[in-house]
Formats: structure tokens, C-alpha cells, sequence
């Protein structure tokens, strides 16, 4: 070849063929004239090496020796060929050479191997093999030509030796053609009536075996994501568990974790298993039985607990799903008998079943209060700090609402520590309880159970003489006092059942609801037949009030949380149809729908039969039903689509009448100068539907032109203006329950949580009445015992509303957002709120209410419903929360007017923010570890350290949301790897303290 003769080369090289030179040569020189071809090209190939020169030569001569008739040398010109390409190297931005030289002859080598007969199988499959990996840069033109000459070669060479970024390609090419034909397949073929698409050239066997082939070279090459992406692509991801190794399924297992928020089911549900088997096959228990948790698989969770040989490791796994309130009968009962509460004869040995109970966590929890230096009680002065307000608020000091906000203040700041000098250890015993009147005396009995929360022996020594009282509510609140430092514990004796039980058919209305209330709190989660058969004709009995039905509702709703019980669900539908509309229009209906509700926390799709029946009522209180039903079962998910049906609801507004219904129906008399209230009425009916939900009960009258106020213009009329305007408020309640719902769903994952934040914003802004009340509600619920400085500023604006029910909301919510906290930025703002409504009873007494839950048991108990560093999500602290939320949709009718003891539905959401380190005899263990901020690491090249601005401490510390803990050294192993709660510690023999401090 001639060197004046280079110039005229394009992309195309000429060919060796001498029928084909005539035919490039007035191509090549066409480009030159300017058709088309970029300079860079031409001076590429001007610019040749002779390396380079020679590569294309060989090249050339090897694919001119495939076209030739001699088939002895088809096999090494191929070998040659395959030799050439693997062997190329090239940078990261530019195509391999002999990909690049080969390019005009990919067309050619395709014909030519269909050109070969059958008998030349091996050159034929080695042939396609070549042609795989030529068409992953050649071949645009969406026929997926790498797979398919891939699948034609039947090649049994790893698709690794092609190099990484063709298996990458290969890898997207299957998941696409699954996508776009299998996966339609699969639907069809359940109905065999329908043709099947055309166009179908491999089985989906092929497709499954090839993307194996692939995940395995993935998961040795540190792209675990990649291997689980193809493997969720085909559906197949219970595959991934043979695959992995013990040095691979760690980062596997994290990365699928991290996945499930995104995914829908069944995906989500699946990932979640393969994940749990896959930490079970490498003995990793603790992470199995959480996943199990999160699946709320009975099955799973006792067969992994039942795995472990190792004692000390079933201890630690008892700890775990205490604090996870499991049903004891899930791993009491063996394997396929029916289980009946705790009726079944024990199976665990006796220190397990301790373990298992939470026996000895008040033991526990005052020994890491002494360690961390807030064992002493601490006085209500301590927490109101009204020398720093600029203006002593000018209350009287001994009034009945404030000695009833300082009997919560003082029962939440000193919870759990048994030491508070104001009630339970005061030296006039019920001085202070005489201090309040009426129900504010079953609410400070009651506190006496928070006080000493989770310590059953003292609780019942202190608790007892209250029993005995003569003043009902003083007796009432001792039974709720039960139940309440019964909270989580599950104790031989049994005391709290038998204390209760017997009340609950009290005659008595208000021992009888105490004593249903504390059934509910002591036995959250526990999934208890008895207590179902003592509650369930209280939910039937029609002659009961709806309270009684509704509270008994709630009660079973927190006993079997999450359980999807049929026979409760079918009781508590069967009331909401049996009942006389007049009945279900009670404020304490909302009640009875949250009941069924909890039945179906985070069920999915379980809860579907139930909103299918609610459906079918009538009344306006079945929407509302529906509503927290529906955000119930996808509670922590993080599910979009449910999110968004959300969001549509609280788009809705109540149907308007048009001016003519207006004047003819609601039966009020207009003037003719169109003024007076009627014509306010009629205008309000055009205009914005008045919200507030306040009716004053008088038929709608107007003016004459005498002044006088005229009659109705017919009997009867006038109420029912009443009743329907009332009826369209109704009609809109579900809106309350929809915006709790979206956060609700979406608090249990980062990105989600976040994008609701920005939701409420436009909800606060454009919202009904009904909505922005309930909008820092749902505010609190996100973000619950995790203070963020966004949430913290936009509650303190909401907290200066002038609607009043949204500024108690937001005051409200700021005490959940900072409960257990000790945050400095929020006890300002709160005694900022106490100077500002101080002429607000009611909202001064909320501002102290959430003083006090911000200095929970002096900053070291929160209500955050997800533990194990935010993977699980404690049910039973759901039900609490959501609870006292849902009676705050309502705050003047429960929680400001007589039923202020429903505050304490919290407890079952309090639990100890703590770490404490075991050794193997479950005594304590001081050991150095480091809190810091956890740092999301999964994705991420090499490993990395899992916190960051961390400080060391000597254990027992405290471990707040969002923290998370390493140990110092190597001098012990942790038997879980998440460090939070109870912590058992194995000693390392290999260690050497004094190579450490080298």
C-alpha cells in the first residue's frame, strides 16, 4: 500500500478483497469532498502506527481465510482471531483496535457462519462467540445481537474472559429482552386461549442459566449490585443464595436490604427472605431473625431462633425480639401444633424465657441511669425553668390544670427511675393526687405506673393502696397504673391479667375502661387468646356505650398488632354494621376504625378483603375506616403509589349545592337585599366550605324587614340545613387520617420521609382546615424522637398559628419530635410558647405537657418506633403513637377535656435509648466503644467505617436516633453487629492489649 494513497482511508478500511478495492477507493475519496465523515477519523487513520498497520493486516488476512473453502483452517484463523481481541488493551475512553479494524466485516462474518454446514459445530459456536462480542460495540440496532449470538454459540467459556465491560452489556441486553417478551410470557401462558407473541428465540431456562453465569463473574469482581439488579430483572433472586460466598454475602445481604424500599411487591417480600436465608447459611442470626421481624414471619423467626447451638447466641437473639415484642407463643410453640397464647407448654430454658420477657430491664435501665449520671429525680422546676421566661407567667399556682400538667411532666421526666418524690415516693402518699379534681385523680394515680415503668415488683407494692381507694377515679387510675408498668413485660405470674381481668366487667364505667386500657398497654403485641375472648363482647354488645366498644376495639388492636386476626377483624366489622347511625356518628367511632386499623399494620395486601367490606357501609364513618385501614397496612414501606392515592384524598373538597338547591333544600329564608346569615349560608355553600366542624345546632333563620329574626320556612327544614352541613364536615374527616397516613407510610425510609416533608408544606399551605390540623401531627410522626432543625423551625411557625387547634397540634408534635432528647434549641422554643399562650389554658397546658416529653426519663427514653440502626420497626410503638395522635385529631373532645389519661397510650412506644455490654453470664461489661453518626456504606468500594464525628466513651452510653456504635477494640466480638440495646460480648483469645497500644 502506497503512502499517498493513506489519506484517502476512511472508517471503513478498504478491503483486502481485490473485487471490493474498486469499490472503496471512490467511497473514501467521496468523504474527502465533504460528505459526511469527521476530520478526526481521517487523521486517525493518517496517523497510524505500524503496529497498528500490521493488527489490520492480520486481521484482515484472518477473516479473508474464514471466507475460503479450506476448512482446516478455519479453527486456528478463529483461535487467532479470539487471541487478538482478548489480548487488546486500550484506555477507558477509546474502543480496542481489533473491534475497531473488524468493524466492516461484522455483516461479512455473519453470513459466512451461516454459510457453514452443521458439521463445523466447534468453528461455528467459537464463530458466534466473536460475533458476541463484535456486536456489543457494532450492533445499534435494538435487536440485542450480543445475547443472541451469545445464546447461538452454546458456549460453555465463561462470559468473563470477553473482559468486565462485556458481561456488563450482556447483562443489560438480558434484562431487556426478559423484560420486553419473557416477563409477557408468563402472563399469557396462564391463559392458553391467547397467542403468544411472536419473535420468542430463546427459553426462559436459557435466559436463567446465562444470567448465573454472569452473577457469578459479578459477585467475584466486587459488583454484588450488579448481581442482584440482573437477578431482579428475571424474577429469580432466590438464586443469588448458592452463589455467594463468606466473602461476598455480607455486601449482598446489605445492598438487597437497602433495596426494599424501592421495590414493590412481591419483590420487596422476597428480597427480604432471600437476604434472611443468605445471613442464616453464614450463621448470622441476629440479621436473620431482624429480617424475619420485618417480614412478620412466625415460621421464619422460630426456625431461626431455633438454629443457633451456641446458648449465649440464643440469649442474645431472646434480647432482640423482646425488644422487637414478638408474641412469646411464635417461639414458645412447637413445630405445626396450633398455637393458643401462651397456653402451649414452654419449650426455651428458663433464663431465655427471662430474656425473652424483659424481665431485668428496669434492673437494667436504673444501673445505666446511675452509670450516666441521672439517677437522682428531677424536680418539675428543673424542667419548667421559669426564671429564664422574661415574664413569670401569671397562673395560679396550686390551679387544677397546671398541678395536672405537672403530674405528666413530673410521671414522663422521671419515668422508669422509680425515684420521683411528687406522687409514688411523696411523704403524705396521695397529697398530690388530691391536688387535682375528678379524672385529672386517675390520671396522677396513673402516673404512679409510669414512674416506675417496667419494675412489676415495685410497681405492685406501690400501686396496691390505691386499689383500696374510695374515690373511683383514684381506683381507676390505679388499674391503669398496671397495666402501665406491665408495658413490654412478660413476667411467670402473670399479675397484670389477673389484677385486670376482673374489672373489665366492672359496672363501673370508669374502672372498667382503665382496666381494658391497661390490658391493651401491658399486652401490646402479644397476640394473647385470652384477653381476645375477655374483650371481644365488649366490641359485640350493642347495649355497651361506644366507648366501652371502641376502647375494647383499640385494646385488641394493640394486643394483636400487625396479626391480620380474622375472627377479631370480622367482630369489630360486624359492630361498625350493627350499630344505629346515630351511634357511629360518636367522636370515639374514629376509635374502633383504628382498632381494625392496627389488626393490619404493615399486612399489605392481607388488609384488602377488610376495605373491600368497608365499602359496602354507608355511613361516613366507613371512609374514614378505609382510610387508616389502608395507610395501616402500609405503614413503614415507603409505598409511592399508596402515598399518592394519599395525597388525592386530601386533594377532595365536599360537594358544593348549586344556588338553587341552596334556596330550595336547606330552608332558609333569603331577604331580598341578600344579607342577614342565611344569605351568609348560601354564600358559604357558593364559596369555601366552612371546615372548623363546630355546628351551633339552631335551625338557619334570617331577617325580616323589621328586624325581627323570621321562622323557618317549614318545620324541620332548618335541621336538616344543620345536619347536612354537618354531614359534608364529616365527609372530610377521612382527610385527617389520609395526611397522618402519608407519613405514617412513609417514615421508614430516608429519601421518601424527606419528599413528604415537602408535601406537607404544600398541604399546610393549600389545605382545608381538617388537613392543617393534622399536618404537624403527621410532622411529629415522622420525624418522632429525632429533633431536626428543618421539622423544629417549620413546628415552632405552625405553633404560632392562629387556628388554635394547630398551634396545640404543632406544640404537641414538637414534643415528639424532641421526645427523650434533652435538646437544648427546643426546651427554648417551648418556654418561649409558655411565656406567649400563658392566657391559653389550653395551650399552656400542651407547651408543658411537651416539656415534659422532651426531657423523657431525663433524656434517656425514646418513643422512635425503628430500632436495630433503624432497620426494624417496632409495632407495638406504632400503635402507641398512632394512638395518641388520632385522639389529638380531636384534642378538645379527648385529650384537653376529660380523657387526658389517653397520653399515656405512649408508653407502649417508650423504650431505654441505651447500650449496655454483656459478658457471656449476662452481667455487665464496661468495654471502650465509639457513638457517632451513622454513614449509610452500602454501595461503596472497600470497608468503611460505618459512623463519623464519633467520641468514645466507656459503656453503658446512649445511643440516640440517627447514632450508631462501634466497639474501640478487638479485645471482644459482639454477638450482633448491631451494637444498641443489650449487647452480649465474647472475648477475643487472639487479642493482645499491648500490640493494640503499639
Amino acid at each position: 500500500m502506497s503512502e499517498p494513497e493513506r489519506p484517502t482511508f476512511d472508517i471503513a478500511v478498504p478491503s483486502t478483497d481485490p473485487e471490493k478495492k474498486d469499490e472503496d477507493k471512490p467511497k473514501a475519496n467521496g468523504d474527502l469532498k465533504g460528505k459526511g465523515k469527521d476530520e478526526s477519523e481521517k487523521d486517525e487513520f493518517t496517523d497510524m502506527s505500524e503496529e497498528d498497520l500490521q493488527l489490520k493486516a492480520e486481521l484482515e488476512m484472518l477473516v479473508q481465510r474464514l471466507k475460503e473453502s479450506e476448512t482446516d483452517l478455519y479453527l486456528p484463523a478463529l483461535e487467532s482471531l479470539r487471541t487478538l481481541i482478548r489480548t487488546s488493551t486500550s484506555s477507558m475512553t477509546s474502543v480496542p483496535k481489533p473491534l475497531k479494524f473488524l468493524r466492516p466485516f461484522y455483516e461479512d462474518l455473519g453470513k459466512v457462519r451461516e454459510s457453514w454446514d452443521e458439521g463445523l459445530k466447534e468453528q461455528r459456536s467459537l464463530l458466534a462467540s466473536i460475533l458476541s462480542v463484535l456486536a456489543m460495540t457494532y450492533s445499534d440496532t435494538g435487536k440485542r445481537e450480543t445475547l443472541y449470538y451469545r445464546l447461538l454459540s452454546e458456549s460453555n467459556e465463561a462470559p468473563g474472559l470477553w473482559g468486565h465491560e462485556y458481561v456488563r452489556h450482556l447483562a443489560s441486553e438480558l434484562g431487556e429482552e426478559y423484560n420486553s417478551n419473557y416477563a409477557a410470557e408468563l402472563e399469557i401462558d396462564a391463559s392458553s386461549e391467547i397467542e403468544k407473541p411472536e419473535g420468542l428465540k430463546y427459553t426462559t431456562e436459557q435466559l436463567k442459566s446465562l444470567s448465573l453465569e454472569l452473577v457469578s463473574f459479578f459477585l467475584k469482581h466486587n459488583a454484588e449490585a450488579d448481581a442482584v439488579d440482573i437477578l431482579l430483572e428475571l424474577e429469580n433472586i432466590s438464586a443469588i443464595i448458592e452463589l455467594t460466598d463468606d466473602k461476598t454475602y455480607e455486601r449482598v445481604c446489605r445492598y438487597m436490604v437497602s433495596c426494599v424500599p424501592l421495590l414493590v411487591p412481591p419483590d420487596d417480600s422476597a428480597f427480604l427472605e432471600t437476604a434472611s436465608k443468605i445471613y442464616a447459611k453464614y450463621d448470622r442470626y441476629p440479621e436473620a431473625i431482624a429480617l424475619s421481624v420485618r417480614l412478620n414471619s412466625p415460621s421464619l423467626i422460630r426456625e431461626y431462633f431455633e438454629a443457633p447451638k451456641n446458648p449465649v447466641m440464643k440469649k442474645q437473639l431472646a434480647y432482640f425480639l423482646a425488644r422487637a415484642q414478638i408474641p412469646l407463643h411464635w417461639v414458645h410453640t412447637a413445630e405445626g401444633t396450633e398455637s393458643e397464647g401462651e397456653d402451649q407448654p414452654p419449650t426455651q430454658p428458663d433464663d431465655v424465657l427471662e430474656c425473652l420477657g424483659n424481665v431485668k430491664l428496669s434492673t437494667q435501665f436504673r444501673g445505666f441511669g446511675k452509670a450516666v449520671g441521672v439517677e437522682e429525680p428531677r424536680a418539675i422546676e428543673d424542667i419548667y425553668k421559669a426564671h429564664l421566661e422574661p415574664t413569670r407567667t401569671a397562673q395560679t399556682a396550686d390551679s387544677a390544670r397546671q398541678n395536672l400538667a405537672s403530674t405528666f411532666v413530673n410521671a414522663f421526666v422521671n419515668a422508669g427511675f422509680g425515684n420521683e418524690t411528687l406522687i409514688a415516693n411523696a411523704q403524705e402518699g396521695q397529697s398530690w393526687i388530691y391536688k387535682n379534681k375528678d379524672h385529672g385523680q386517675m390520671s396522677a394515680a396513673a402516673s404512679v405506673g409510669l414512674s416506675l415503668l417496667w419494675d412489676t415488683e415495685s410497681g405492685i407494692d406501690h400501686i396496691d393502696k390505691y386499689t383500696y381507694s374510695s374515690e373511683e377515679h383514684i381506683k381507676a387510675g390505679a388499674l391503669l397504673a398496671t397495666g402501665i408498668f406491665h408495658a413490654g413485660i412478660r413476667t411467670e405470674t402473670d399479675i397484670a391479667y389477673a389484677l385486670l381481668e376482673e374489672h373489665v366487667d366492672s359496672k363501673s364505667l370508669s374502672l372498667k375502661l382503665s382496666a381494658i386500657n391497661g390490658l391493651g398497654i401491658a399486652y401490646a403485641g402479644s397476640g394473647r387468646r385470652d384477653i381476645a375472648e375477655k374483650l371481644l363482647p365488649h366490641v359485640a354488645d350493642e347495649t355497651n356505650t361506644m366507648e366501652v366498644a371502641a376502647m375494647a376495639a383499640l385494646a385488641l388492636g394493640f394486643v394483636f398488632v400487625g396479626s391480620g386476626d380474622g375472627e377479631i377483624a370480622s367482630a369489630i366489622l360486624q359492630t361498625m354494621m350493627e350499630r344505629e347511625e346515630a351511634q357511629l356518628a360518636s367522636e370515639w367511632t374514629v376509635f374502633i376504625c383504628l382498632g381494625l386499623g392496627l389488626l393490619f399494620l404493615s399486612t399489605q395486601e392481607d388488609s384488602e378483603p377488610t376495605v373491600a367490606t368497608l365499602k359496602v357501609i354507608e355511613h361516613p364513618v366507613a371512609s374514614i375506616a378505609e382510610t387508616i385501614v389502608d395507610v395501616c397496612a402500609y405503614a413503614g414501606t415507603g409505598n409511592v403509589l399508596k402515598i399518592q392515592q394519599m395525597l388525592h384524598l386530601c386533594a377532595e373538597h365536599a360537594e358544593k349545592p348549586t344556588k338553587k338547591e341552596a334556596q330550595s333544600g336547606e330552608g332558609a329564608a333569603v331577604p331580598a337585599d341578600g344579607e342577614g346569615p342565611a344569605a351568609a349560608a348560601v354564600a358559604d355553600a357558593e364559596g369555601d366550605v366552612n371546615m372548623s366542624g363546630e355546628t351551633t345546632g339552631q335551625p338557619i333563620t334570617a331577617p325580616t324587614s323589621t328586624g325581627e329574626t323570621a321562622a323557618p320556612v317549614a318545620e324541620g327544614e332548618g335541621e336538616t340545613a344543620d345536619k347536612e352541613e354537618k354531614d359534608k364536615v364529616d365527609s372530610l374527616k377521612y382527610q385527617a387520617f389520609a395526611t397522618i397516613g402519608i407519613a405514617l407510610i412513609a417514615m421508614g425510609e430516608d429519601v421518601g420521609a424527606e419528599m413528604a416533608l415537602r408535601q406537607f408544606q404544600h398541604l399546610m399551605t393549600y389545605g382545608d382546615p381538617v388537613i392543617r390540623k393534622s399536618v404537624p401531627l403527621a410532622l411529629g410522626l415522622i420525624s418522632a424522637s429525632n429533633p431536626q432543625l428543618s421539622i423544629l423551625d417549620t413546628l415552632s411557625k405552625y405553633s404560632h398559628d392562629s387556628d388554635l387547634e394547630v398551634a396545640i397540634n404543632s406544640i404537641f408534635a414538637m414534643g415528639l419530635v424532641g421526645a427523650g432528647t434533652n435538646n437544648a434549641r427546643l426546651a427554648q422554643m417551648l418556654r418561649g410558647l409558655a411565656t406567649y399562650y400563658a392566657k391559653e389554658p389550653d395551650c399552656f397546658f400542651m407547651v408543658r405537657i411537651s416539656q415534659g416529653l422532651v426531657h423523657m426519663g431525663k433524656g434517656t427514653i425514646g418513643i422512635n418506633p425503628y430500632f436495630s440502626d433503624g432497620q426494624v420497626m417496632s409495632r407495638t410503638a406504632v400503635a402507641g403513637l398512632l394512638a395518641t395522635i388520632v385522639s389529638f385529631t380531636d384534642a378538645r373532645k379527648f385529650v384537653l377535656d376529660k380523657h387526658h389519661w389517653q397520653l399515656f397510650w405512649l408508653v407502649t412506644a417508650m423504650y431505654p435509648q441505651f447500650l449496655i455490654t454483656l459478658d457471656e453470664e449476662l452481667e455487665e461489661k464496661p468495654v471502650t466503644v465509639r457513638v457517632g453518626q451513622a454513614v449509610n456504606t452500602v454501595g461503596l468500594a472497600g470497608t468503611r467505617h460505618g459512623i463519623s464525628g464519633f467520641q468514645t466513651h466507656q459503656s453503658p452510653v446512649r445511643i440516640g436516633t440517627g447514632e450508631r456504635a462501634e466497639l474501640g477494640t478487638n479485645e471482644f466480638f459482639p454477638y450482633q453487629s448491631v451494637l444498641e440495646g443489650l449487647v452480649i460480648l465474647k472475648k477475643n483469645e487472639q487479642y493482645d492489649a499491648q500490640d493494640h497500644q503499639n
